[in-house]
C-alpha cells in the first residue's frame, strides 16, 4: 500500500507547514487516499475547507506518520471521502453548508450545521443572503410493522446541551437511532478570521467549556508550531498539569453521571463532591475553576505558587482517600452491574473504522492517545499507562474513566516533582509571511485537532475538530437494539460534547 511518504511527494508540497507536511494533490491521489481509508490502512484525523479547497489530514497507526492532503476544486466539486469512509460523512455535510463545495458521490447530501435559520448560505465562501425559512428535515425512515417513532429533543431536561435524537422503535427495543445536531453552532471558524492570536486562543477555550484547556493547548501548540516557536520548559510542565486537572475533574463527574443515569444517586452525589474538589484547588491555583486563558501561544498566563500547589496536594490526597471505596462500591452492586454491563456495546472494529479516540476507543481496543503518539511533552518524561479494554459496553467505558483518573493522580504528582523554574512564555513575535501548523491534543474526550494558518501575524483561516465528530455517529450504532430507556446511559457513557461538535 502506499505510505504517506509516498502520497506526500504526489503533490506540491506546501512549505512553512508545521510539524507534519501538508501536500496539494490532484484527483487521483485524493481517491488513493480515500481507498487507504476504506481498506483501513490509514485513520481519518479530520476533513475541512476553505473557499474553494478541501483539506485531508490523515494518519498511519501503524507507524506513526501524520500528513495532510490539499484538493483544490475550482468547480466546486471534490471525490466524495465518506461514499467509501462513513466517517467523513458528516464532515463533508459541514463542509457544503458553510462552504458550498459539494463531495461528488457522497451518500447524504441533506444540511447538517445550517438549519435554514442562519439567513445566509455558505457564510465562510461566497455568502449568499437567503429568507430566514425553515423547511423541514428529511430523517431517514425504517421499514416494518409496529414501528413507532419517538422524537426527543432538541430541548433537554436540567442544563444539558440542546440536540435532536429521532428513534424508530418495536415496542421498547430501538430499531434505529438518527441525530440532529448543529443547535450550538456560534461560528467559531468565522470569528477565528482575521483575529489576533490573543483573541483567537481565547476564542479556541470556548469551543466547549468542559475541554477549555485542551482547546486552548492545541492551539497554542499550532500556533507554535507555524511559528517555529520554543516554550519555556516551566510552561510546558504547567500545561500538562492544568491539562490532567482538567481530565481528572471530568472523568469523576461522568462516573457519578453515569450512575446516576442508572438511578444509583449515591454514586453521582460522592463523584460530584470529588469533582468539585479538583475545581476548588484549581481556581486557588490557576485563579479560574475550569482554568480557562490559562494557555496561550507562547505559554501561560499564571504561575503557580505555595498555595497553589498545597491545594492541589491536599485535593490529591483527598480523592485518594475517598475514590478506592466509591470504585468498589461501584463494583460489588448488582443492580448497577446490571445496568451497564453489556449495554451499548461499541465493536471493536467499529470503534477502528471511525479513530474513535478517547475513553470511548479504548473501551474498545484503541489504544490510541495523542499523549503517547504522536506524543508531545512533558509526557515523553513522564511515566503512564493508556488502559485498555474489549468490552465496549457502558461498564467498560467507566472502567477506562476509573484507570485514567487513577494515571492523572500519578502524572499529577510526577509533575509536581519534576515542575523545573524558569519563565513562563516567549513572545509570539511577527511574521508577515503565510505559515501553517497542526496539532493534536489529548484532551478528556480523546484528541482534539487544530489546523491554522497565520498572515501577518493573524489568523487566516482556523479549523477546530473535536474528538465528538467521530464519535456521535457510534452512539447511533451502539444503542440499537437496546431498550429505549438504556438510551441515556448509552449517551452518558459515551458524554459527545454538543458544542465542541457544531463549531
Amino acid at each position: 500500500m502506499p505510505s504517506l511518504i509516498d502520497l506526500g511527494p504526489q503533490g506540491l508540497r506546501i512549505e512553512r507547514h508545521r510539524p507534519w507536511p501538508r501536500s496539494v494533490v490532484d484527483a487521483a491521489t485524493w481517491k488513493v487516499a480515500i481507498g487507504e481509508l476504506a481498506r483501513g490502512h490509514l485513520s481519518l484525523l479530520g476533513l475541512w475547507g476553505e473557499a474553494a479547497t478541501v483539506h485531508l489530514a490523515i494518519a498511519d497507526e501503524a507507524t506513526a506518520d501524520i500528513a495532510v492532503i490539499s484538493l483544490e476544486c475550482p468547480d466546486r466539486l471534490y471525490p466524495s471521502v465518506g461514499a467509501r469512509h462513513p466517517p467523513a460523512i458528516r464532515l463533508e455535510r459541514t463542509i457544503a453548508d458553510l462552504f458550498g463545495l459539494s463531495a461528488d458521490g457522497a451518500p447524504d447530501n441533506r444540511p447538517w450545521l445550517d438549519h435554514d435559520r442562519w439567513g445566509v448560505c455558505f457564510p465562510l465562501a461566497g455568502r449568499i443572503d437567503v429568507p430566514e425559512e425553515a423547511s423541514a428535515y428529511p430523517f431517514l425512515t425504517a421499514q416494518g410493522d409496529g414501528l413507532h417513532q419517538i422524537a426527543v429533543g432538541p430541548v433537554h431536561a436540567g442544563i444539558i446541551e440542546p440536540g435532536h435524537f429521532r428513534f424508530t422503535a418495536s415496542g421498547e427495543t430501538v430499531v434505529r437511532l438518527e441525530q440532529r445536531l448543529g443547535y450550538t453552532h456560534k461560528g467559531i471558524e468565522g470569528l477565528m478570521r482575521e483575529a489576533s492570536l490573543e483573541r483567537a486562543v481565547q476564542l479556541a477555550g470556548r469551543v466547549s467549556g468542559d475541554s477549555t484547556v485542551a482547546y486552548a493547548y492545541a492551539f497554542s501548540r499550532a500556533a507554535e508550531a507555524a511559528l517555529e516557536l520554543a516554550v519555556p520548559e516551566r510552561a510546558v510542565w504547567l500545561r500538562a498539569l492544568l491539562a490532567e486537572l482538567e481530565r481528572l475533574a471530568n472523568h469523576l463527574g461522568d462516573i457519578g453521571a453515569i450512575c446516576n443515569d442508572a438511578s444509583f444517586a449515591l454514586l453521582h452525589a460522592h463523584c460530584s463532591v470529588l469533582r468539585e474538589s479538583v475545581l476548588r484547588a484549581a481556581a486557588i491555583a490557576f485563579g479560574h475553576r475550569l482554568m480557562r486563558d490559562i494557555i496561550v501561544p507562547g505559554g501561560v498566563t499564571c504561575d503557580l505558587d505555595e498555595t497553589g500547589q498545597a491545594a492541589i496536594v491536599a485535593m490529591l490526597h483527598n480523592i485518594r482517600q475517598r475514590f478506592p471505596a466509591l470504585v468498589k462500591l461501584y463494583d460489588n452492586t448488582a443492580s448497577l452491574q446490571d445496568r451497564t454491563v453489556n449495554t451499548g456495546v461499541l465493536k471493536p472494529a467499529l470503534a477502528r473504522q471511525y479513530a474513535a479516540g478517547g475513553y470511548i476507543g479504548r473501551a474498545s481496543g484503541r489504544s490510541f492517545d495523542a499523549r503517547k503518539t504522536p506524543g508531545y511533552p512533558p509526557y515523553d518524561a513522564l511515566r503512564f499507562e493508556v488502559p485498555v479494554l474489549s468490552e465496549g459496553d457502558v461498564n467498560a467505558r467507566v472502567w477506562i474513566r476509573v484507570r485514567e483518573a487513577e494515571q492523572s493522580l500519578s502524572l499529577i504528582d510526577q509533575i509536581l516533582a519534576q515542575l523545573p523554574p524558569g519563565s513562563l512564555s516567549t513572545p509570539a513575535g511577527h511574521r508577515r509571511e503565510p505559515r501553517e501548523g497542526m496539532a493534536i491534543v489529548e484532551g478528556f474526550r480523546g484528541d482534539v485537532l487544530v489546523w491554522l494558518r497565520l498572515l501577518d501575524g493573524r489568523v487566516d483561516r482556523c479549523h477546530l475538530r473535536d474528538p465528538s465528530w467521530l464519535q456521535w455517529p457510534l452512539l447511533e450504532a451502539v444503542i440499537e437494539n437496546n431498550i429505549v430507556a438504556d438510551f441515556p446511559l448509552c449517551n452518558k457513557s459515551f458524554n459527545c460534547s454538543y458544542s465542541g461538535h457544531d463549531l
